[in-house]
């Protein structure tokens, strides 16, 4: 004998119920990562860091430890990285996951939730693989201008110079674009796929803001903290592109600043 069909508002308390532990666990790996990522933050200030021709201070996130091997200083940046990259980003990737639960509970009810966490997991490995590139640059780059006091003594410049590049990159017309793909994107099919499809795309909506983050202190709970502000708000608020611009001239002046402190004229 069939069992008896379940009462629609019996379904509907099951969606709600399974949507609110949805949220819940959302929300439990945000605090969890934004744990993470300020217990990091504490310890990699309370280490100080390196003293530069220049005038500016090498942060110990691309140095290694006293007894650390290279393996284990690139494991701990990694994790760095990944509790960060989940802190700053869930935020603003949340409606593409409830929109693709959604579509995918309109199918079958018992996969949104796995069908989600895969588009996630695919959004977060492309952010992860992007750390594994940077590292080895960021220390390669590191090891180079301790090396060289002349390359050290620029690097203010250079600093000052790429976060008014980066503000610049939120004004432009590939910023535009790959915003509106990250605002409009709503996974369907191939969850793995196109969760990395999506990760792509965040990559290229947040070169800026990354860069910005990369040169002023990948560690620094202040820039973190004003990316995570502005990459969430111009991907929920409704006029995202204002915010973006906002965003822009807000780093422009602040790369302004920084260039005239590394001449001399500040």
């Amino acid at each position: 004998m069939r069992a008896p069909p379940v009462p629609v508002t019996g379904v509907r308390q099951q969606r709600r119920v399974r949507a609110v532990a949805w949220i819940a666990i959302a929300a439990l790996l945000f605090c969890a990562a934004t744990t993470l990522t300020i217990a990091a933050c504490a310890s990699m200030s309370s280490k100080g860091g390196m003293p530069m021709p220049g005038g500016w201070t090498m942060s110990m996130a691309w140095a290694r430890m006293c007894g650390q091997t290279w393996r284990g200083a690139a494991a701990s940046f990694l994790g760095m990285w990944s509790a960060m990259t989940v802190a700053m980003m869930l935020p603003a990737l949340m409606l593409a996951l409830w929109r693709c639960r959604a579509a995918a509970a309109c199918a079958a009810a018992a996969q949104a939730e796995w069908f989600a966490v895969r588009v996630g997991a695919g959004y977060f490995a492309v952010w992860i693989a992007l750390g594994v590139v940077v590292y080895p640059l960021g220390v390669a780059l590191a090891m180079l201008e301790m090396r060289c006091p002349v390359l050290a003594r620029a690097v203010p410049f250079a600093m000052g110079l790429v976060v008014l590049l980066a503000g610049a990159f939120q004004l432009s017309a590939s910023k535009a674009r790959y915003l509106a793909c990250c605002r409009a994107a709503a996974p369907r099919h191939l969850a793995w796929r196109e969760g990395v499809r999506l990760g792509w795309h965040c990559i290229g909506c947040c070169a800026g803001i990354t860069a910005m983050v990369l040169v002023m202190g990948v560690m620094d709970l202040r820039v973190m903290a004003f990316a995570a502000a502005a990459i969430t708000a111009e991907r929920l608020v409704r006029n995202g592109e204002r915010v973006a611009r906002i965003v822009g001239f807000v780093v422009m002046a602040v790369g302004a600043v920084l260039l005239a402190q590394a001449s001399g004229v500040a």
